[in-house]
């Protein structure tokens, strides 16, 4: 398995007590302190699609689940590619995307360049909330401040000017509000991640009337089963897996 998110950790839990099925679940390493799963872990890259196809005929796996999350799109592209390179069963766990409440003021954004565009159309003070990858995308937008938060340090040119805030959600709506007050947010850009742990800042957006950036999910690949709840995914690999 593919981890690195909550439904990632889930699944490892759901499957830990099986005493006929070895799930290893793989970490990127892009975390400076990852949440660890239970069972077997290894982290680290593979060298693309064909260096996973290695690892999986090496290790004799028997399917592949991608529990990643919605925006690595090119590690779904190269498990997808190396599961098919295999020969064995792959699949998708995502968790829903985020539904649209009547009073919430959202912008759809196709990807990162698209909401550098609209961001200094809709405020100057610019909460930018969408990890630690993909920030440089904003570094060339003029007329905004950007308060970064992201777990770790962002890769790449970082917009000017900019403060930067270090944290791992979750976070509750009282300290999103606050937050956002005392630096003067009036735009937020998010992407749709979907889950519990940033869906605060959406809240406090709504109820301050603030308007909301939302970057829009890659395409999944066609024709590849794709769970929304970890029990179910879970069941999908205990199958397909023995």
């Amino acid at each position: 398995m593919l981890g690195g998110t909550g439904e990632g950790r889930e699944i490892a839990a759901r499957l830990a007590g099986s005493g006929d099925l070895e799930v290893v679940t793989s970490l990127a390493g892009r975390v400076r302190d990852p949440r660890w799963p239970e069972g077997e872990v290894r982290v680290g890259g593979f060298g693309g699609a064909e260096g996973l196809a290695e690892w999986l005929v090496e290790n004799d796996i028997r399917a592949l689940l991608d529990a990643t999350h919605p925006f690595a799109s090119r590690i779904t592209a190269n498990a997808h590619r190396a599961a098919r390179t295999c020969g064995i069963p792959f699949a998708l766990c995502r968790r829903p995307s985020w539904a649209q409440h009547p009073l919430d003021r959202w912008f759809p954004a196709r990807d990162l360049s698209h909401a550098a565009q609209l961001v200094p159309t809709l405020g100057t003070h610019a909460f930018l909330t969408i990890g630690r990858q993909g920030v440089s995308a904003f570094a060339e937008v003029n007329g905004v401040s950007f308060l970064v938060r992201s777990i770790d340090p962002p890769t790449g040119t970082m917009p000017v000017p900019h403060e930067l805030i270090l944290a791992r959600g979750p976070f509750d709506v009282e300290s999103e509000l606050e937050l956002m007050r005392r630096h003067g947010i009036d735009v937020v850009v998010t992407k749709s991640s979907g889950g519990d742990q940033t869906y605060a800042k959406v809240v406090a957006a709504r109820q301050l009337g603030l308007p909301v950036v939302v970057v829009e999910r890659p395409p999944v690949p066609d024709g590849v089963d794709s769970f929304d709840s970890p029990a179910a995914a879970a069941s999908w690999l205990e199958s397909a897996g023995r």
